[in-house]
């Protein structure tokens, strides 16, 4: 079956740094487009990036532009956020996703089905 196990979260002060990773099993990264969600305390969840299986497009929405960057690594099999200039709004708990519908220079820029897999979840906290 497809499992996706994320790591890296944790506490972090404003202004520092840090990379999640989300290692995928029973499905290759190579063929899918793959992205991040947030969901912030009494916030919906929101994807904060996706890139595209096609030709590598990535898309941000403007809370994070400039700070996150996605990026895969094939031969693990293994896609990374990394995140700098940390602020508090950042603080939720980040989910990796895959086989999802990533369309940077579209209305809508990424989305979900029924076919999408899911990490369980890390903890992101921005605090000092």
């Amino acid at each position: 079956q497809v499992q996706l196990v994320e790591s890296g979260g944790g506490l972090v002060r404003p202004g520092g740094s840090l990379t999640l990773s989300c290692a995928a099993s029973g499905l290759s990264l190579d063929y899918v487009d793959v992205g991040w969600f947030r969901q912030a305390p009494g916030k919906e969840r929101e994807g904060v990036s996706c890139i595209t299986n096609s030709d590598g497009s990535t898309y941000y929405p403007d809370s994070v532009k400039g700070r996150f960057t996605i990026s895969k690594d094939n031969a693990k099999n293994t896609v990374y956020l990394q995140m700098n200039s940390l602020k508090p709004e950042d603080t939720g708990v980040y989910y990796c996703a895959a086989d999802l519908v990533c369309r940077p220079h579209r209305t809508v820029k990424v989305a979900t089905t029924a076919s999408t897999a899911w990490g369980q979840g890390t903890q992101v906290t921005v605090s000092s």
